[in-house]
């Protein structure tokens, strides 16, 4: 292997929001224009009293993202031009070594005024109601074909689909967006608010569409209960804290109320959420399933389920893990080293672009090469089907960027780094096997693995 191929689980596109208005059916075009004026009523209060969105970052955030070079050159502008431009995007992916992407809508991350009509993200929330949260959905829908259709192969679109509100309305959506070519599979709303939960089976017919096209089910980060956080200082690492609670909640509502029983070639998908978690709830998960001691007076936890949890977490499930982490690495074998997808969250700030390189190096440096090479594409490719053909992995190297480098204390210097290490179960396979794992999941790992030769650039060995 001279180069690994390089996929990304997350990344986010979408025009600016006045944009949308063509894309949307005329009957709503009228409310977009309100909603639109009410967007920058609010940025425009922000901006007389001085109040900025907590996401946009303290005045050292600002320097290294928004700032410029000794030149005057703006650090990153054009490249975030990647965000709705297919040709600028193109390149900024090539630069940054990565040959394919999983898109989601919401490329400003920052300063949020890039969203789609009512509320149709990649958290889909109602800012009207759920007829006009569908059309929103169409709307970008439309609009990510279009962007998709530019380098075919090479983008795994997602479809919007609010199933929460209205199920057959979603459905009717996710075939309409199929047919025009967006097949990486669907986003789900995290929080389904007042409607019934994901355990039910109103969401059956859902599920069996999605079984039917092969698109996986997809939860994205960002959702929380911020109207319980109160105005009080710190409440921002609640919500940070929260999110991923909130981001992989669907997943175990499914998971254990059986259904990947009942669809059991229906895939789902975590992104953004991180992956340090998945081998702490497979390993509680299992062991309610098998009924140990401790679960012993709970009757039913196994309901319909015909497997253990950790089984079907292995046959239906993958975990979109933007920005791995190197704790995440050192737990890859109890979570599956096939279950983890890497992400860039191009073209989102906390995510690697443009500096990807540098961080897989940090990251990745000793970890096995066939590892690294399931962990940073292949895994992704046996999920969404990309053809490798098609892929432009062998690309040249991304020039010195001009300037600071936006993170650049983060890279090496994680906080809580695990160095990987292999478990008792290494040997065996995959490196655990099912019918241990209730044992297996939160024994320490013992001896680290060899340092893998030929990581790109010259990382240290």
């Amino acid at each position: 292997m001279d180069r690994y191929l390089v996929i990304s689980s997350d990344t986010h596109a979408g025009p600016n929001s006045p944009v949308y208005r063509d894309y949307l059916d005329p009957k709503y075009r009228a409310a977009f224009d309100e909603e639109l004026a009410e967007r920058q009523a609010l940025i425009d209060k922000r901006r007389e009293s001085a109040e900025a969105s907590p996401f946009v970052g303290d005045d050292e955030f600002k320097e290294e993202w928004f700032g410029v070079d000794d030149e005057g050159h703006s650090l990153h502008e054009i490249g975030l031009r990647g965000g709705w431009d297919a040709a600028t995007r193109d390149t900024e992916l090539d630069n940054d070594g990565v040959a394919a992407e999983v898109v989601f809508p919401g490329p400003d991350a920052a300063t949020g005024t890039m969203g789609a009509p009512f509320g149709a993200g990649f958290i889909p929330v109602a800012t009207r109601d759920d007829d006009h949260l569908l059309a929103g959905a169409r709307a970008y829908n439309r609009w990510a074909a279009e962007l998709c259709q530019a380098s075919p192969g090479r983008r795994a679109g997602l479809i919007v689909a609010p199933i929460a509100g209205d199920p057959d309305g979603a459905i009717a959506e996710i075939r309409r967006a199929y047919d025009d070519g967006l097949t990486g599979g669907i986003i789900i709303p995290p929080r389904w608010g007042d409607n019934e939960s994901y355990t039910s089976y109103r969401y059956d017919p859902v599920w069996a569409t999605c079984e039917e096209l092969s698109l996986p089910v997809h939860c994205h980060s960002g959702p929380a209960p911020q109207e319980e956080y109160g105005e009080v200082p710190g409440w921002m690492s609640v919500y940070g804290y929260e999110t991923i609670f909130y981001t992989a909640r669907p997943l175990w509502f499914m998971l254990l109320t059986g259904v990947f029983e009942r669809f059991p070639k229906l895939k789902m998908a975590v992104t953004e959420a991180g992956c340090y978690w998945v081998s702490d709830l497979l390993w509680r998960a299992d062991m309610m399933a098998m009924r140990e001691h401790g679960m012993r007076k709970m009757v039913g936890t196994r309901g319909t389920l015909t497997m253990l949890p950790s089984e079907y977490f292995d046959r239906n499930i993958k975990i979109g893990a933007s920005n791995t982490r190197r704790r995440e690495l050192g737990r890859r074998y109890e979570i599956g080293v096939g279950n983890i997808m890497w992400g860039n969250d191009f073209p989102h700030p906390e995510g690697t672009w443009p500096y990807t390189r540098e961080f897989l190096k940090s990251r990745f440096w000793d970890i096995p090469i066939d590892e690294t090479a399931r962990i940073l594409g292949q895994n992704h490719v046996d999920f969404y089907g990309f053809d490798v053909d098609l892929l432009p992995h062998r690309r040249p190297g991304r020039p010195e960027p001009r300037g600071p480098r936006p993170g650049r204390r983060g890279v090496g210097a994680e906080v809580g780094a695990v160095r990987g290490g292999r478990s008792a179960l290494a040997d065996r396979g995959r490196g655990r096997r099912l019918a241990h794992r209730h044992l297996s999941r939160h024994t320490s790992t013992a001896t680290a693995p060899p340092a893998a030769p030929g990581v790109p650039g010259g990382a240290p060995q």
